[in-house]
């Protein structure tokens, strides 16, 4: 199947069945995380795997008592960077140019722009940036788990302050982002499984720009 017909099978799952994802399947979608894109390949984010049903129990409380939390096979819970600092983002160049073989002077001056690019904007903005990045790496793991045949259910709908002190996340310098849970619908007991999957209309998604039409614009 082409990744557009796996997009077209996933929907938001609703109702799981509890049915355990063979390893091989998670780490595909693990991986392909693992590989997302990121801005200036600093991939300011994690991901923490729960299986434990009593520790689900527990976050369910956090993720306002959707049942997928505790239904699932595997919850992934992403967490990104609260800063960019100096000490960060040489770890993570230093790390790079290692495996690339190379001197660690051999970005630096890259690594100094973006320095002086994301200090001033602040820490808000900056833990902002970098929970964007993991939403890469969350979509990333939506279509790897729909290759798979892998239900998941896209949640933002938790506790970000009781998730941190639950993960403990304090003076990590992480912050939890995004929850993912996996596993297999409940055809039965699942509202939204027959439903018909509803998009924007092409039309009204995309919009083709020529530098003509900027030209008449600004006219």
């Amino acid at each position: 199947m082409s990744l557009i017909d796996d997009l077209k099978w996933r929907y938001a799952t609703k109702k799981m069945n509890g049915e355990k994802v063979p390893q091989e399947k998670i780490d595909y979608i693990l991986e392909a995380t693992r590989l997302s894109p990121s801005s200036s390949g600093l991939q300011p984010y994690k991901v923490f795997v729960i299986t434990d049903k009593a520790l689900l129990e527990k976050i369910k409380d956090i993720a306002w008592n959707q049942a997928q939390v505790v239904d699932c096979s595997h919850l992934l819970v992403f967490a990104a960077w609260d800063s960019y600092s100096d000490e960060r983002v040489t770890e993570v160049f230093n790390y790079t140019m290692d495996q690339r073989e190379l001197p660690h002077s051999t970005m630096d001056d890259y690594k100094a722009n973006i320095l002086s690019l994301y200090a001033p904007l602040g820490q808000e903005w900056q833990a902002h940036h970098a929970s964007k990045q993991s939403y890469i790496a969350f979509a990333m793991a939506i279509a790897a788990a729909a290759e798979q045949k892998v239900d998941a259910t896209p949640m933002e709908g938790f506790l970000n302050d009781k998730m941190d002190k639950f993960l403990q996340l304090e003076g990590t310098g992480y912050k939890s982002t995004l929850l993912l849970p996996l596993g297999y619908r409940e055809d039965q007991n699942d509202w939204l499984v027959n439903m018909k999957k509803v998009r924007t209309p092409k039309e009204d998604f995309i919009t083709e720009v020529s530098l003509e039409d900027l030209n008449s614009t600004e006219a």
